[in-house]
């Protein structure tokens, strides 16, 4: 009998011993699975943005006459060679610039010629002039072709922004109209224009004052190239009437 109680008490120790000695050996820590991160949709292409930074508002529009940007051209007038201009004085260019049916027309509608400065011989900086005149008028005021003749080139530049150049019936001279709001409605390179048709808005895009809307107009004489962007300027003042 005694052997027999030894043998419990032995048995309860040793089975206390393991009770002990598991408690005190760690568990195997847990292992967390992370499922793998989706990658994030990649976003949509932002719009590209046209050469040279020109935003394209007018081309943007459904029906909006194609417009070139600036690539490799830079804003008229580019003075010809010497060898490229022709000898008539000053004056007789002048008098050829000007229609057989008599002035070009005040270009904004509702200007009267009085109230006109010549501002043509301005200086820009230290070394050119404006070559040009500035016609002050409320943005959105309607532009009008000075004469007949062929709408050759909508460009859009940073000094001139939104522009027309158009030729006269004898492709002698360009004239040039810059700073537009917007083209009018249905224009195109190719189509003909008389005199008085509306062409676009006064407005102030490219190299503009944002606070001084105006009409940009320079008359140009054209090189033997006929190279819409490339001419001697013509002051266009003394060749405007009512």
């Amino acid at each position: 009998m005694k052997w027999l109680l030894t043998f419990l008490a032995g048995l309860l120790l040793g089975a206390g011993s393991l009770f002990v000695y598991l408690r005190a050996v760690p568990k195997p820590a847990e292992v967390v699975v992370v499922a793998p991160a989706v990658p994030a949709p990649a976003p949509a292409a932002a719009a590209a943005t046209p050469p040279g930074g020109v935003s394209l508002p007018v081309s943007d529009l459904p029906g909006a006459p194609v417009v070139s940007t600036d690539l490799t051209e830079l804003d008229l007038p580019l003075r010809p060679a010497a060898s490229e201009i022709a000898a008539p004085a000053a004056n007789a260019a002048n008098a050829a610039a000007v229609p057989a049916s008599g002035k070009l027309m005040v270009p904004v509608e509702g200007v009267k010629l009085a109230s006109l400065r010549d501002n043509f011989d301005q200086p820009r900086g230290a070394d050119r002039h404006h070559e040009a005149l500035d016609i002050m008028a409320p943005k959105g005021t309607r532009v009008l072709a000075v004469s007949d003749g062929k709408l050759v080139k909508l460009f859009n530049s940073k000094p001139g922004g939104l522009t027309v150049y158009q030729f006269d019936p004898s492709e002698k001279y360009a004239y040039y109209y810059a700073h537009l709001d917007r083209y009018a409605e249905g224009v195109k390179e190719g189509m003909d224009l008389k005199r008085g048709d509306l062409v676009g808005y006064v407005g102030v895009t490219g190299n503009s004052d944002p606070n001084a809307p105006h009409l940009h107009f320079a008359v140009v004489e054209l090189t033997a190239e006929k190279k819409w962007w490339k001419g001697t300027p013509i002051n266009p003042f003394p060749l405007l009437g009512e």
